[in-house]
């Protein structure tokens, strides 16, 4: 228990480090934003993008589940990374690499949507945001 509502406090911290970081894409301030999703995913996930990149994104879950003790709620928490990185990317003109954020972003929030038992509204509202952005990328 003590251990799910740790997760559910850091998912709530990490909703707001997203909309500040959305809003730093949103006026330009790209450095500040990569900063922030640096500084996250060190606090969150004690690892740099890099690690995750370098996971084929048709293993990701599995790979973090099983080989890296990570929950759902670790996750939830990458997806909600990844996304914002793919903004960033996008927002900088590099759609090759935005792509590849984006898949893998999709790829864990649809994971966690099957695993999950509760209902969120705002993941399937990602899920499909996500899933015509990689269709007009491609």
């Amino acid at each position: 228990m003590f251990e799910k509502d740790y997760i559910l406090r850091m998912i709530e911290m990490l909703g707001e480090l997203i909309r500040a970081i959305i809003g730093y894409i949103a006026r330009g301030e790209y450095q500040l934003a990569r900063e922030k999703l640096t500084e996250a995913y060190l606090t969150f996930l004690r690892k740099d993008a890099s690690f995750f990149l370098n996971i084929p994104t048709d293993e990701l879950s599995t790979t973090l589940l099983e080989d890296h003790n990570y929950t759902n709620g670790h996750l939830e928490i990458l997806a909600e990374l990844l996304y914002a990185e793919a903004l960033l990317h996008e927002a900088q003109g590099d759609p090759a690499d935005s792509l590849r954020f984006y898949e893998k972003a999709l790829k864990l929030f649809t994971f966690t949507d099957e695993s999950n038992r509760t209902f969120s509204a705002d993941r399937i509202e990602k899920i499909s945001r996500i899933r015509n952005r990689i269709h007009e990328l491609k």
